[in-house]
């Protein structure tokens, strides 16, 4: 575990640094809900949009703090800040040492390789955890100052505990191309070209008719398409999304055990 505790420490400022930039951004889209959800012209104004464009930002109801929430908290920005945190560090995990030149220094220290990756994203999977469960509880917390009570807090929770699963995807996605590879650079594209394509898939491409079908092969959709705000965990996309890290966690760690290490 000393590795794991290691990377907790090292990468504790910038982790704090998400931690207050998730929390803000999940707090000031939460206190705009009476301003757009309560408002009658501004529902008035949403009414004016052409359907598809509602349909792919999900804004089809904005008078429901739980679309209202899962359209824009959970369903914009947040997620795609996760994403971004959880590909940076999970680049890193292997890849970075890789490309510095240093990974075969800390590999030949008493730890075995699988013991070594496992254990580097065991701390991009903890500092996840974390970072959503900050975004629940600032949600939560605001149910009464941001006028939606009616949002079951144990709903908000099993929102964050998908948001979670969402970031350990596009973590173990970049950890898993770094790992193949050893460089940074095939784990970044990789992991943004999917979280671009997955987010196109799950809100434009639907529109478009023949390929609605790509929706459900979209990260987002397995993280809010059974829209756990209104009906709790969702265990179709709860297993998608843990699988999915655990065949790409298995894949990395498989190649990075079995391959000369580029130094």
């Amino acid at each position: 575990m000393r590795i794991l505790r290691k990377s907790l420490r090292d990468n504790r400022r910038g982790w704090i640094g998400w931690a207050i930039a998730l929390a803000a951004v999940a707090a000031m889209y939460a206190n705009f809900w009476p301003t757009i959800g309560k408002n009658p012209q501004m529902e008035e104004a949403i009414k004016a949009y052409p359907q598809a464009l509602k349909e792919a930002l999900h804004m089809e109801d904005l008078s429901r703090p739980e679309t209202y929430l899962g359209s824009t908290v959970f369903g914009l920005l947040v997620p795609i800040l996760l994403a971004v945190m959880a590909i940076s560090a999970g680049m890193k995990a292997v890849a970075g040492d890789e490309e510095a030149g240093t990974l075969d220094l800390i590999a030949a220290q008493p730890v075995s390789r699988i013991s070594l990756a496992l254990q580097r994203f065991g701390a991009i999977v903890a500092a996840v955890v974390v970072l959503a469960a900050i975004v629940g509880l600032t949600i939560t917390g605001l149910r009464g100052p941001a006028q939606y009570p009616e949002v079951a807090a144990g709903n908000i929770a099993a929102t964050a505990f998908q948001l979670a699963l969402f970031g350990v995807l596009f973590g173990a996605l970049a950890y898993a191309v770094g790992a193949w590879t050893g460089r940074k650079a095939a784990a970044l594209a990789v992991g943004a070209a999917v979280a671009v394509l997955g987010y196109l898939a799950n809100s434009f491409l639907p529109q478009i008719e023949g390929l609605k079908w790509t929706q459900k092969l979209s990260p987002f959709y397995w993280y809010l398409g059974g829209d756990p705000l209104s009906n709790g965990l969702d265990w179709a996309g709860v297993g998608l999304l843990a699988g999915v890290s655990a065949i790409l966690v298995a894949l990395g760690t498989w190649r990075f055990v079995h391959r000369d290490i580029a130094v």
